[in-house]
């Protein structure tokens, strides 16, 4: 697949797309008053352990503090071979840690929704072809590179840059496949330098400071996407361009010929139809070309992706036509959840099929779909109400997330109250004044449609309510009222 990257800079927001056949696979976004926490290392204070959960909350300058688990503890403050055995059990985080304590953490995860970040004290500091450990002296490939002679090729270049004095292990990341030794060894060299750093800054550091802060957006992109596939890089940005090539020629010398500054008068967004894309992946439903959809619906729980036939009829049979947008539909949701970055607990309702080999099918056409994303996925057999169970490696919000906030009218619920429901309310309330207050008359405040409807389908009620209650009533309509809102004022 031909991919390219699309980088976009306004003064507050980086914006990075990327491309796969003019087809837009992922979207990141990063704003200056809101920049991620993933790879950043502090230097933490333990505010409270809690034996219960196994875990410990740390301060790390943050609004909220973060969240320790023991499971990611172990391997750093502990010897790593004294937990070798998988079978050994967690220690008690009473005896690792205690309130007060300074402790070096990297965040795992963002802080989400009303979660703190996640940290671990297993560091990992990542370059172009490596991963630097610096708690273990392992020396291992990813898993992603499949071929076995190239797998023992790596592994060899890093054990001739690696001594076995080396207090330092590495991880071969994929972009390393075909990649000299030479480059390997730049690449450990580079990475020992700066653990130094680190560890320099952080003995002097107070408890709660920033000790290494990760690349920014567009240099952090380049670095885990750009590889072979990316044949193009535009910037539309000359200060931006420039240091991306200044980055390029240092560490991605390859990809230093595809980076070129876009000085088009149209959006670089706006020409590759990046930006009705991102419009679209903030909706609800997503259009299947056979006339299927999709209706993607997240909570704080789990995000549920339900499939549905549409105006999609086939040709054959019921059975058939389901299989095929089924089968079409796998392509969709794993291209909507890379592009919408959702993670956790993902729930697939795809309709229910008869035939098992069918099923299999589909499942496999997921699997295959998904390769190609970097996020780390498990998935389930169909259930028998006929569900998908996934996960999804989550590391930070979701683009609906960061792009949009609750909806002030719904409060997040998705749906507002019927405007004949809103006036009924409004009925009880008069009445309910109306025993408090010895005032003869009530003005009503509500919205224009709420007061359409008591002048006129709902006119004859009021005149009941009137003379029930005995006090006049007025409407007044409040243009900044929403459907739900009202008030009763006793005149």
């Amino acid at each position: 697949m031909s991919q390219e990257l699309l980088i976009n800079i306004t003064p507050r927001e980086t914006r990075v797309a990327l491309l796969g056949n003019g087809v837009l696979l992922e979207v990141h976004v990063e704003r200056s008053s809101n920049r991620g926490l993933v790879g950043n290392v502090y230097k933490g204070k333990v505010s409270r352990v809690l034996p219960g959960m196994q875990a410990a909350f740390v301060d790390i300058g943050l609004d909220r503090a973060a969240f320790l688990h023991v499971s990611d503890i172990i391997g750093n403050v502990i010897c790593s071979s004294d937990y070798a055995d998988q079978s050994t059990p967690e220690p008690n985080i009473n005896e690792i840690l205690h309130e007060g304590q300074s402790i070096l953490v990297q965040v795992l995860k963002d802080p989400l929704g009303t979660k703190g970040a996640r940290l671990t004290t297993q560091l990992t500091i990542p370059s172009r072809y490596l991963v630097l450990l610096p708690n273990s002296k392992n020396i291992a490939v990813s898993a992603r590179i499949e071929d076995e002679s190239e797998r023992a090729r790596l592994l060899d270049s890093m054990h001739q840059c690696v001594g076995e004095d080396d207090k330092y292990g590495f991880i071969v990341r994929t972009a390393a496949e075909s990649v000299d030794k030479h480059h390997l060894e730049e690449d450990s060299i580079f990475l020992r330098k700066l653990m130094e750093s680190i560890n320099e800054k952080a003995k002097n550091a107070k408890p709660g400071t920033l000790v290494h802060v990760d690349l920014p957006l567009f240099l952090r992109t380049l670095r885990d996407l750009g590889g072979s596939q990316v044949e193009r890089t535009r910037i539309d940005s000359r200060d931006t361009c420039t240091m991306v090539q200044e980055f390029c020629e240092k560490f991605l010398p390859d990809m230093l010929p595809g980076v070129e500054y876009y000085k088009g008068e149209r959006p670089i967004f706006d020409l590759y139809g990046v930006e009705d894309e991102i419009q679209k992946a903030l909706e609800r439903k997503v259009q299947l070309k056979s006339g299927g959809y999709l209706i993607i619906d997240q909570t704080e729980a789990m995000t549920t992706i339900d499939v549905n036939t549409g105006a999609y009829v086939g040709s054959r049979n019921l059975e058939e036509t389901i299989f095929k947008t089924n089968l079409e539909a796998t392509q969709a949701i794993a291209r909507q959840l890379r592009l919408r970055n959702l993670g956790g607990i993902i729930i697939l309702d795809f309709i229910d099929m008869l035939e098992e080999q069918h099923k299999q099918q589909v499942l496999d056409m997921l699997e295959k779909s998904l390769e190609q994303d970097h996020a780390k996925t498990t998935i389930s057999e169909v259930s028998s109400l006929g569900l998908v169970q996934m996960t999804r490696k989550r590391t930070k919000e979701s683009l609906e997330h960061i792009l949009c906030e609750t909806c002030p009218t719904c409060g997040g619920r998705g749906f507002i109250k019927a405007v004949d429901t809103v006036c009924y309310e409004i009925f009880r309330e008069v009445i309910r004044l109306g025993r408090q207050f010895q005032t003869k008359s009530f003005l009503i405040l509500a919205s224009q449609e709420v007061v359409d409807l008591l002048l006129d389908e709902e006119s004859a009620s009021v005149a009941e309510l009137e003379a029930f209650t005995d006090k006049s009533l007025r409407f007044q309509a409040e243009v900044s009222y929403s459907q739900e809102q009202y008030d009763v004022v006793p005149v």
